[in-house]
């Protein structure tokens, strides 16, 4: 899952996108309204983390925006008001869901996670293929009952070849879903980590490498 935080408070910010990333999501970061709106003009994210109150461009113009473009994205709006008035305002926008501060990280990470399901195809909550059992919730992977542990990058990536169903994904697919804007696209670092993944998820492989286009489950 890729996730745009916006948020001026940039010790929040860099704290939410670190805590998000823990949980094998892939995390931009941005300080201002401007910002976010050059962001979503050149990624496709899954969800925004959006803080309402931004310098630059406020964070109701940038909602507005992401509706305009038609964006399956999905909008978290943060703001240090609790009022109801102030939700119902938020969701009218466009918002799909609303957390006031101060907030547990706990109650985030599920909300966007939630939020991150609805820009697909409903799938069971717990993945299964190829012998292979992932729950995204809990962070765990098992092969024929046996858990298996994985990097938080490993599991970004083994969660989007499931999620694909037996389709073939392409390494840049791959950065873009399970890597923020930072990774070098040149690198091998998709290859290494695929390559790892097959040696944790053990014998006989299920990750097919499909020459020229990609990695499929």
């Amino acid at each position: 899952m890729r996730v745009l935080v916006v948020e001026d408070e940039q010790l929040l910010a860099d704290a939410v996108a670190t805590g998000l990333r823990r949980e094998a999501m892939a995390v931009d970061v941005v300080y201002d309204g401007a910002a976010a709106l050059e962001r979503i003009g050149v990624n496709d994210y899954d969800v925004v983390v959006l803080d309402r109150d931004l310098p630059r461009v406020h964070g109701d113009d940038v909602c507005r925006r992401i509706v305009e473009l038609g964006m399956p994205t999905r909008v978290l709006m943060l703001t240090a008001s609790g009022d109801v008035s102030d939700r119902v305002e938020g969701l009218e926008l466009g918002a799909d869901d609303y957390l006031p501060k101060p907030f547990a990280f706990t109650e985030l990470t599920a909300r966007v996670r939630a939020l991150g399901r609805r820009t697909t195809v409903p799938l069971p909550p717990v993945l299964e293929r190829a012998g292979i059992k992932l729950d995204p919730n809990r962070r765990e992977v098992f092969r024929d009952s046996k858990e298996i542990q994985l990097a938080p990058k490993e599991f970004a990536v083994l969660e989007v070849l499931m999620r694909s169903e037996g389709a073939v994904v392409s390494a840049e697919q791959l950065l873009e879903k399970a890597w923020d804007e930072n990774t070098d696209p040149f690198t091998n670092v998709v290859r290494v980590t695929v390559m790892t993944l097959r040696r944790k998820l053990g014998e006989p492989p299920v990750i097919v490498t499909v020459p020229g286009s990609g990695y499929r489950i």
